[in-house]
């Protein structure tokens, strides 16, 4: 099935099935069995998350149960949300690890997962918390500009991502393209607070200023990093993992003056498959990312910001205390993502 394939089947089956997702969807196993120490056997995850930013949580896991074999496939959100909705009749995924939580809960209102809530989620905010247990918030993220500092000094750096659109930034501006699940998110996000024209004539823009879209935000910090370009539009951590690499790059959290939208942010997410086939594992894994010490992991190893109250940022990332954050309705964004893939085509947003 094809991305537009997948947004088709959100169209006629998502809402329809919304209501009734609840008693349509497989019963949770019991909690204690998934947090039962030596666990043994296969644990199949798919992950919108790259390799890298995940390897070194499932590697802490692992040592905690050696007899588990750990199988990793990771691609793009719409790709592996494709393949859940196609082997929902025989499963062969027990979790699912997203970018962000518009295709979760797309897919959470076509009956995909089942109920899971993890142990201690109690503690996380109550907006990152998937109605009916369906899914869980894991890490937030902010949606920033990166600029070469060598290139772009502080005081000329644009503080709005609609300044990427100004002729003074043609050809230095560099982007994650449309297979992107931050960017499609990022889109989704904007046409619920601006609306559907002034984001077309955003992304308009955009292509306009010769924008170069690259397929993640990895090229694109590299990119940047490397003086290829000016300027990118990524999550925060890609700032600190280039800076971490030796690379002259600055940050900017964009459109916090008055009246402007506010900081884009997102939030990965995970569920349980539905009909997964070693449950059990996928519940036990869940636990850990919500825990003290997966939390730890994703703030410690990939700068990210964990939901888990108390855990402690990476040294040199700023809070998000302070910080004017935009207020999206991601519900809305989710049940008007085929509007949002129409608009990405429409545009030519490679």
């Amino acid at each position: 099935m094809s991305r537009h394939g997948f947004i088709v089947a959100l169209a006629l089956l998502g809402l329809v099935l919304s209501a009734c997702a609840s008693t349509a969807l497989a019963p949770a196993a019991d909690p204690v069995s998934a947090t039962a120490a030596g666990l043994s056997g296969e644990l199949v995850i798919y992950s919108g998350r790259s390799e890298a930013l995940l390897q070194p949580v499932i590697a802490a896991f692992q040592a905690q149960h050696p007899n588990l074999e750990i199988l990793l496939k990771a691609g793009g959100n719409s790709e592996l949300a494709n393949a859940l909705i196609e082997e929902r009749a025989n499963p062969q995924a027990d979790l699912f690890i997203t970018t962000e939580m518009v295709t979760i809960q797309s897919l959470a209102a076509q009956g995909v997962f089942q109920p899971y809530r993890p142990s201690g989620a109690e503690r996380l905010p109550a907006e990152f918390l998937g109605e009916n247990a369906l899914w869980t918030g894991l890490t937030l993220r902010a949606r920033v500009i990166l600029y070469n500092s060598e290139l772009v000094s502080p005081e000329e750096v644009p503080q709005s991502i609609f300044d990427l659109t100004d002729p003074k930034w043609k050809g230095q501006v560099a982007a994650a393209g449309s297979t992107n699940g931050s960017m499609q998110a990022h889109i989704a996000a904007l046409r619920q607070l601006i609306g559907e024209q002034p984001t077309e004539a955003w992304l308009a823009g955009l292509l306009a200023n010769e924008a170069t879209f690259f397929g993640g935000h990895t090229d694109v910090r590299k990119a940047v990093g490397a003086g290829e370009f000016k300027l990118g539009l990524v999550n925060h951590y890609y700032f600190h993992l280039q800076r971490a690499e030796g690379s002259p790059v600055g940050m900017v959290f964009p459109d916090q003056g008055e009246g402007q939208i506010g900081l884009l942010t997102n939030a990965t997410a995970a569920a349980v498959v539905a009909g997964a086939p070693h449950a059990p594992a996928a519940q036990a894994f869940l636990d850990f990312l919500v825990s003290a010490e997966g939390q730890g992991l994703f703030a410690g190893q990939n700068y990210e910001y964990p939901l888990l109250p108390g855990v402690a940022l990476r040294e040199g990332v700023q809070p998000l205390d302070g910080l004017r954050l935009a207020e999206v309705d991601v519900a809305a964004a989710a049940r008007d993502l085929d509007a949002t893939f129409d608009l990405i085509e429409k545009v030519g947003m490679p």
